[in-house]
């Protein structure tokens, strides 16, 4: 199944297995049960602590689970995991081991806490970028908690299981057949629903709260501006680190990207694997999984508070931390999420093959979207709130030469309404007119833009009305020793290229500002 280069690859990768890892694979009379142990025999063979095992108990379809020494660790594949999948299988093998990056301390406390016993199910896509984050955090707490059982479910599989839960879009993590959360999570804030969903015990674990360090730079942010910075920063002989909630940011969503000069092509996962890559070949120390509260404005060493209590001091500050997409916040968006209201095309667009759609926003994302939809519904109808849209001609041009879109200007969206299951239609006003119209489709994706991730400096440095952090052309704030670099700051033109170059200019003008100090 798999040629020699990637099992190649899989044995330098299971060397380091000390533990004795068992697939368990259910008996199963599905023509694709075969092809599921293929791909496991081709695993097992890279290393001599994999092992395959028919198990006792039975499914409908294509299903193993994951032992660790003869014992379960509560993880599940039900489908395949092919696609964006297998890394999580590569990650869960690794992580049941014991390696990789698993949560830091703070947080595997947080997760010992919920109280349990908890039965998770993901469902998911093998085409979507996004559900691999969610299968991977809920397959680490399943190793962590010592009552966490976590399922990946391929959807493919079970359409009448998706019909009747109303799942319209992935991953849709499931608690007693009742949908908790639908897309894009970052692991902080899925430890923070999960511990409002199922409460928290109290812990015995009491834990101090910790200054990380002193550091001449710290950045935060890790997407293309806050790696920029880092890399610049630390090539200058300055002690560095990163904070960030994710590396990557808004980049592991995109893609296809096609105008990073001297790169004709890439998608966001791979260029943020480069990018991560990169700043390790330099001492920068990288904190995951923290968001920043609070970042002190006194002159000299800046203190920079995190949500979880720690804290951290630099010599200079350089914000990077990007933009997050933008909502509508009208009637049906928030309660239609995963249920016909999405953001991710490339994730939830096969949920909508041959049925109508709208994509709201006429920029180069919301263009991109309707190309992308337009080739898998039956019909897009794109909405623009201006008289004109905005995205580059050249899109413009592929999206009207697709004989199932259509554009809609000058609308005004007003309501989303659905039948409590699932959206069957979007009400608008006409600008031109102010009446209110209906197009009864079966699902909406929102691209309206980026709303800056600057909430943590209000009352700290100037920002604009709409959260940008007002930077000069060296990339400096209202605050000295503060600096801002990319799509969080006022800089025009949201592009990864451009946002590349600011953390660069950012972190040479935080050194300039040094050496002047200094001398």
């Amino acid at each position: 199944m798999f040629d020699n280069d990637l099992l190649s690859q899989l044995r330098e990768v299971f060397s380091p297995l000390a533990s004795d890892i068992e697939f368990h694979v259910s008996q199963s009379a599905h023509g694709d049960q075969e092809q599921l142990m293929d791909m496991l025999r081709d695993i097992s063979s890279t290393s001599p602590k994999l092992t395959l095992k028919t198990s006792y108990e039975s499914s409908s379809f294509p299903q193993f689970k994951i032992f660790k020494n003869g014992k379960p660790t509560g993880i599940t594949f039900s489908g395949i995991p092919g696609g964006h999948e297998f890394t999580s299988l590569i990650v869960a093998i690794l992580n049941v081991d014991g390696k990789g990056k698993l949560p830091e301390d703070v947080l595997q406390a947080r997760i010992r806490s919920l109280k349990g016993p908890i039965r998770l199910k993901t469902y998911i896509s093998l085409t979507c970028e996004n559900c691999p984050d969610v299968v991977q955090a809920l397959n680490q707490m399943a190793l962590i908690h010592p009552d966490f059982e976590h399922e990946m479910i391929d959807g493919g599989y079970v359409q009448d299981e998706i019909k009747a839960l109303g799942i319209q879009g992935v991953p849709s993590v499931v608690l007693d057949r009742k949908m908790i959360h639908s897309g894009r999570i970052a692991l902080l804030d899925l430890i923070t629903k999960l511990e409002q969903t199922l409460g928290t015990e109290e812990s015995s674990e009491k834990r101090e709260a910790q200054n990380l360090g002193i550091y001449d730079v710290v950045v935060i942010g890790g997407g293309p501006a806050g790696a920029s910075a880092a890399i610049y920063s630390v090539r200058k002989g300055l002690k560095t680190a990163i904070l960030a909630e994710k590396f990557g940011g808004q980049v592991q969503e995109t893609k296809g990207i096609e105008n990073l000069i001297s790169v004709p092509y890439t998608e966001g996962p791979e260029l943020v694997a480069q990018l991560h890559k990169h700043v390790q070949h330099y001492p920068v120390k990288v904190f995951e999984h923290r968001r920043v509260s609070q970042v002190s404005k006194e002159a000299g060493t800046k203190t920079i508070h995190l949500e979880d209590g720690d804290s951290i001091q630099a010599s200079s500050v350089i914000v990077a931390t990007g933009a997050k997409w933008r909502h509508l916040n009208i009637p049906g968006e928030k309660e239609y999420l995963g249920r016909g209201v999405a953001f991710c095309p490339h994730c939830d667009g096969p949920f909508y093959k041959g049925k109508k759609v709208a994509v709201i926003g006429g920029g180069n994302s919301g263009v991109e979207a309707a190309i992308d939809l337009a080739g898998i519904v039956g019909e897009v109808v794109l909405i623009e709130f201006n008289d004109a849209l905005k995205a580059d001609q050249i899109l413009v041009d592929r999206l009207k030469s697709m004989a199932n879109s259509s554009i809609l200007t000058g609308a005004r969206t007003h309501e989303f309404l659905g039948n409590g299951e699932k959206v069957t239609a979007l009400q608008y006003e006409d600008r031109k007119t102010g009446t209110l119209q209906r197009i009864d489709l079966d699902g909406v994706f929102i691209q309206i833009g980026l709303l800056p991730s600057s909430q943590f400096l209000k009352g700290t440095v100037d920002l604009t009305q709409f959260g940008e952090v007002i930077v000069d052309p060296k990339g400096r704030t209202s605050v000295p020793g503060i600096y801002a670099a990319g799509d969080v700051t006022t800089t025009p033109y949201k592009q990864i290229i451009i946002s590349m170059g600011e953390g660069a200019k950012a972190a040479l003008a935080a050194f300039e500002d040094r050496m002047y100090q200094t001398h």
